[in-house]
């Protein structure tokens, strides 16, 4: 501490006022400031009288160096220093790695010989290999939709049908904008899932208008009648899709950060298809006149066209009507049936069998291994556990038919270690990311000296972290641990979990002081004890000061090589009151003890979280049932008032869950007052209502045939889905509403709604399908986590509309017994709106 204070006053520039002399003013200035390692050396410390001096330099090691670190970075095996670069303001990912990389050939020309620059990860590749996969599906799936819309149209009611989509999307661009939403890749993914909905409604109105045409109207007759006869149900239709993607908005979390523009982005496609339909396509399909020459190479596509039509026509009324005919005159049974189906898909997922999770796994092109170490392991053990993982790698990279790795880094920092391997793209087809983890931890083998292991293949992002994650709270500190040790054991036990670990970490081994008979004689105290050893230790700091752009600090401390062992620390010179120099041993007692470690708390309760690690979620799940089930009476028992909550990833999806639900039933009773609204009853509104859930189990048949578990990302895909069942459900409805005001039975009115609007609601599902066709069936790991989402829309649409066209008119029929029983009895039918 002397000699520290001795450097800062010497070493300084001080200001010492100002001398006024009638030649003029003069600033009065210590010069002290010293920058280089030689003019501390030379700075005076003792002088004598007779001009002797003791400089720095004789008493002390003068290194121009760097603070000491136990953190070290290997990158393919050669020490390293990583930086990384950021986006910040309006730059792209894009326009980033292009002007690094360009700067990178610059720095080259002129570093010294054996330094290299590369670039280790390069997260714009990723964005560049997402947004092309994006913009591929997009361009598949509108062409999907087109071909569609020619085998069931003419040629021109296609080509104007269809060309609402881009009218669509490109309106929509100009008011994104103002929404602050960019062109990324969560909202190119909310333009893929729009692309087959946003098409229903210029559908529907478009069918309709060829039907007034094919009845013999003009060109703009059809196109008037035909737009607003659809105008009521279209709207309403629009309002319940719009209502239904609103839930996503209201996701907590990362989550909802993440998926929030999904629904701003589909909501403005759905408004400006609104005016699309309703206004520019009847605008488009009545301006022409109606004697033109057919297009010669347009004639083979009309007889398939004709051919198709025929064929529906003939399974409509031939296949379709009868099955319908018969299922009406069973239809409390076909209620039934389609109950039971639907308690037996819920009972399936909820078994656990499907599995369930925060996010799909969406691998990358890496994976790590995380080493924790106990609290002040020395970095040579660091360095051994590091070089046993990097050494397991190039074995695995040796076989004939093993992976290759692009490139390593390994990280040691402090009491715990990374090392990460990228993958070579040509190895991730046999290699996938997944396989290489499990197989490395197999070679890797023991790890002797760790306190955790824990080999990952997708980490980063929501749903990152140990697969499961289980809290611990206890008052008492001591059963606590106990429980944890015992609940660690108890996962070791299941098959497949991996990488388990118990929570608790020994702490850093301390050495504790107290003073002897010695020492107090000599009138030493605690606090002079522990402030002279802190300074030879951890050093005192003398000067902080700025060189150039770089703030450098001026410690003294003892060299390393004086203070790395016991015996160094006993013969540590103490100064007692008197000026005496003794040596700690004297005065002194000293006993070997353990730092306290990090302390988890929740509500005043100490906590520790016991993970595990598993490929499987469906096993998580089946696991998290036995635990509750068979081990957690067991623990409670054995230590009363210990509590177990679920943390990490099953916590975030419990949130999830808890959000989405609320906003299900808030979903639910907005869209039943829409409902209400154009039906004009309380009861017709639950009916379409209750074709929502069989979209669902729709929903779980595809991700069961895709081979996905469920995931919250699933569960935004089904409430995005009741508004596009809700949309055929709703027209059916209508229009057989309509035909009972014209004075049909409601048998012949829901028959004939159903036979009528059957291509019109067959041709929205395929469509629906068609549009998220390329992205459910896309195998790029890229497109991994947006998937189960479009599996829910696309599959949900197509199971929801042959539960539609079946259970609907059975539902409509009984609703209508039930109505005619409360009212009088007639034998007329009633033109009269019904409820």
């Amino acid at each position: 501490r002397s000699l520290a204070n001795r450097i800062t006053e010497e070493a300084m520039d001080l200001a010492s006022g100002r001398l006024t002399t009638a030649e003029g003013e003069w600033l009065i200035r210590y010069q002290g400031r010293r920058d280089e390692a030689q003019d501390f050396a030379e700075l005076p410390i003792v002088g004598t009288v007779d001009g002797g001096q003791l400089r720095l330099g004789d008493i002390a090691h003068i290194v121009d160096g760097f603070a000491e670190s136990d953190r070290e970075v290997l990158y393919n095996g050669a020490p390293a220093l990583s930086l990384e670069v950021y986006q910040i303001g309006d730059q792209t990912p894009m326009g980033i790695s292009e002007a690094v990389h360009a700067q990178l050939e610059r720095l080259r020309a002129g570093l010294p010989e054996g330094v290299s620059l590369s670039v280790s990860r390069d997260t714009s590749e990723i964005y560049r290999d997402r947004l092309d996969l994006l913009l591929k599906n997009a361009w598949l799936g509108l062409a999907l939709v087109l071909v569609l819309m020619t085998l069931f149209m003419e040629a021109r009611l296609a080509f104007w049908v269809t060309l609402g989509i881009p009218t669509a999307f490109l309106g929509a661009m100009l008011f994104l904008p103002w929404l602050g939403v960019s062109i990324n890749m969560m909202s190119m993914f909310a333009f893929i899932i729009a692309l087959g909905i946003v098409v229903d409604d210029a559908i529907i109105v478009g069918e309709n208008i060829h039907s007034y045409r094919e009845q013999g109207h003009s060109l703009r007759d059809a196109a008037v009648r035909g737009a607003r006869e659809m105008a009521v149900p279209i709207s309403f239709a629009i309002l319940t899709n719009i209502v239904a993607f609103l839930p996503l908005l209201f996701l907590p979390g990362f989550l909802g950060m993440i998926f929030a523009v999904v629904p701003v982005v589909v909501i403005t496609i759905f408004l400006v298809s609104w005016l699309e339909a309703l206004f520019i396509l009847p605008a488009h399909l009545a301006h022409r006149s109606g004697k033109h020459k057919p297009t010669p190479w347009l004639r083979p596509l009309g007889r398939l066209r004709h051919t198709l039509q025929e064929g529906l026509d003939r399974f409509t009324h031939h296949r379709f009507e009868p099955f319908l005919q018969r299922a009406l005159d069973q239809r409390l049974l076909t209620v039934s049936l389609a109950i039971a189906l639907l308690m037996v898909s819920l009972a399936w997922a909820m078994s656990g069998r499907m599995g369930f999770s925060l996010m799909p796994r969406a691998e990358s092109d890496q994976v790590q291994a995380t080493v924790t170490l106990p609290v002040g392991s020395p970095i040579a053990e660091d360095r051994r556990i590091r070089d046993q993982l990097l050494d397991a790698a190039t074995a695995l990279s040796a076989e004939a038919d093993g992976p290759r790795f692009a490139a390593s880094r390994a990280q040691v920092d402090g009491d715990s270690l990374n090392v990460r391997l990228t993958i070579e793209r040509d190895s991730l087809t046999e290699w996938p990311p997944s396989r290489i983890a499990r197989v490395w931890r197999e070679e890797v083998g023991d790890v002797i000296g760790a306190q955790s292991v824990r080999f990952e293949s997708d980490f980063g992002g929501p749903g990152a972290g140990a697969a499961l994650t289980l809290s611990l709270a206890h008052p008492d500190g001591r059963a606590l641990e106990a429980a944890a040790t015992r609940l660690a054991d108890e996962l070791a036990e299941f098959e497949g979990l991996t990488d388990i670990d118990s929570g608790l970490a020994d702490g850093k081994p301390q050495l504790e002081l107290r003073l002897s008979a010695e020492g107090l004689a000599l009138g030493l105290t605690g606090a002079d004890l522990a402030a002279q050893l802190r300074g030879p230790l951890q050093g005192v700091t003398a000067i902080e000061q700025f060189i150039g752009r770089h703030e450098i600090s001026i410690e003294v401390r003892l060299p390393p090589e004086e203070r790395d062992s016991l015996g160094h620390l006993h013969q540590l010179p103490i100064r007692t009151a008197d000026g005496l120099i003794v040596p700690l041993s004297r005065v002194a007692e000293i006993h070997l003890g353990r730092a306290a470690t990090t302390l988890e708390r929740l509500d005043g309760r100490r906590q520790i979280s016991v993970t595990a690690d598993a490929e499987n979620d469906a096993r998580i799940n089946q696991v998290v049932t036995t635990l509750q089930a068979n081990v957690l009476p067991g623990l409670q028992a054995a230590w009363p008032g210990l509590e177990l909550t679920l943390g990490g990833r099953q916590q975030d999806t419990a949130d999830n869950l808890s959000a989405l639900t609320q906003a299900s039933w808030v979903m639910l009773i907005a869209m039943y007052a829409l409902l209400a609204i154009p039906f004009r009853s309380y009861l017709q509104p639950l009916l379409i209502l209750a074709s929502i859930p069989f979209g669902i189990v729709g929903a779980m048949i595809g991700h069961a045939v895709m081979g996905y578990g469920l995931s919250v990302i699933s569960l935004m895909g089904m409430l995005a889905l009741s508004g596009v069942v809700l949309n055929d459900a709703l027209v059916l409805i209508d229009y057989a509403n309509r035909r009972r005001r014209e004075g049909f039975a409601a048998r012949e009115a829901i028959v004939a709604a159903a036979t009528r609007r059957m291509r019109p609601i067959l041709m929205t599902t395929l469509t629906t399908f068609l549009g998220l066709a390329p992205m459910i069936f896309e195998t790029s790991r890229q497109a991994r986590f947006m998937i189960p989402m479009a599996i829910s829309l696309g599959f949900g649409i197509l199971f929801a509309t042959v539960i539609l066209l079946v259970l609907v008119p059975c539902l409509y029929l009984m609703l209508e017994g039930v109505r005619e029983r409360w009212a009088k009895p007639s034998h007329t039918p009633t033109r009269e709106p019904a409820p």
